[in-house]
């Protein structure tokens, strides 16, 4: 079946009874479905049925792969493997609070002399985008044209940008239509979403980060594993290279929540300093990704490059190189909320829990999030943790600084934060020591 096959080729409700019935739908189907869908002939509440049913019934690996296909095909596609003659390497996170890899990955990557060019999102309820992170930066675009994006990769090794709006159409009409039909929580089609950009974005090999716990859309384990091969299952069908870290999500990760105040934390990593959760994940996920490229090196010797880029300076000086690149001002000093509320642990002893979905939360509802896609965020709003989880502090000693338009603001995001922060009295032990749980390829 061909892309400009009619609709009357295909009967759509028996596509959905087959779904709601348990049975499968072959690849031509597949291909009619979406592409009719783009084309506006295949009505929204057809598609959000066959969602639903998708949502009880899930989809085999082969229909998993063929919808991810068909959501590439959809649209326009990079390759800027072939325009740089490189092997192109591509990171993605599954979202939560306070990850910010990406942003300090680039350019300890293109400081190694392996070239990253990424497409990135927005954030949405407690999770942060890469996108508004970026735009705390005064002057920084997102917006860069196809041509633009790929000599910047070409000359600098760096570049993240939005998604153009030719890129995977299907998935932004889908992911819109799931917001609001209940049926986001479909491993097959959060994978197949996720994936469908990764390949559409030309990466030959891809290392992709799955969060699990609160602040996670994994909430347990199983799902984390089974969301990981599942996108395993489309790379090595289309011929790429996959490896998953699996992290903890139950905690921030790092010690920043909030736009201006994360990219702040970057620079903190950039000049060798920083939290050790960020900076293991950082580096773990560089040595990867460098294994991965064209320099023909083990993961040990891309961490070892990787660090070396950071201690000596090349790193930052590559991050100051990109973000002038993308109009923005490296020098700039990033506007800070006015209220700065210090807010103590009333007892002491050791943190054994700061819940990361509370900590998103609360952040969000500073402004530093957004509920709806349309929504402003604030820059300049957000949370900075001084402890975390295994360390011991005394009564009185800070816990966390609440940037906020308003006292009431501020007070509010320090209750509800402190409400789910649990600090056991003495050295307690059995807490989590790295942030990486588990590895799958």
């Amino acid at each position: 079946m061909t892309m400009d096959t009619p609709l009357a080729a295909f009967d759509m409700v028996a596509a959905i009874r087959t779904k709601r019935d348990g049975g499968r739908l072959d690849d031509a189907t597949i291909d009619a479905i979406i592409e009719g869908y783009v084309a506006g002939r295949v009505p929204d509440y057809q598609v959000s049925a066959l969602l639903m049913a998708i949502v009880w019934r899930g989809l085999d690996a082969p229909e998993t792969l063929r919808l991810t296909r068909a959501m590439v095909a959809s649209g326009d596609t990079l390759d800027p493997g072939t325009a740089l003659g490189r092997r192109i390497v591509d990171k993605h996170s599954t979202g939560g609070v306070g990850d910010k890899v990406s942003l300090a990955l680039a350019p300890i990557v293109a400081a190694c002399g392996v070239p990253l060019g990424k497409m990135s999102g927005r954030g949405l309820g407690h999770t942060g985008g890469t996108l508004d992170k970026l735009e705390s930066i005064p002057g920084f675009t997102v917006e860069l044209e196809e041509e633009r994006f790929v000599e910047q990769v070409r000359s600098l090794g760096v570049a993240i940008a939005g998604q153009t709006g030719d890129l995977v159409p299907a998935d932004k009409q889908l992911y819109a239509l799931r917001d609001v039909t209940g049926t986001v929580e479909s491993i097959p089609l959060i994978a197949a979403s996720i994936m469908s950009k990764k390949l559409a974005g030309g990466a030959d090999a891809i290392v992709l980060d799955v969060k699990v716990g609160s602040g996670a859309f994994m909430k347990e384990i199983e799902q984390a594993r089974e969301l990981a091969d599942e996108m395993i299952a489309i790379g090595t069908g289309a011929g790429r290279v996959v490896h998953v870290l699996i992290t903890d999500m139950s905690r921030p990760l790092g010690r920043a929540v909030g736009n201006a105040l994360e990219i702040r934390e970057v620079v903190e990593l950039l000049h060798d300093r920083g939290p050790d959760d960020l900076r293991e994940l950082v580096f773990t996920s560089a040595g990867l990704l460098l294994s991965l490229s064209d320099l023909d090196i083990d993961e040990a010797e891309g961490q070892r490059r990787a660090r070396e880029a950071v201690s000596s300076g090349a790193a930052f000086t590559r991050w100051r190189e990109w973000i002038s690149a993308q109009d923005g001002d490296p020098d700039a000093e990033l506007e800070l909320a006015p209220i700065q509320l210090v807010v103590p642990v009333e007892e002491g002893g050791t943190i054994t829990e700061i819940d990361a979905l509370t900590v998103g939360l609360a952040a969000a509802r500073l402004g530093a999030g957004r509920q709806t896609k349309d929504d402003d965020v604030d820059h300049a709003v957000g949370i900075e943790l001084h402890a975390t989880v295994g360390d011991t502090l005394a009564a009185g000693d800070p816990l966390m600084t609440v940037y906020a338009r308003s006292d009431e603001a501020a007070q509010a995001a320090a209750a509800a934060v402190l409400e789910r922060t649990t600090v056991t009295p003495g050295a307690a032990t059995g807490h989590a020591t790295s942030v990486i749980l588990e590895r799958r390829s």
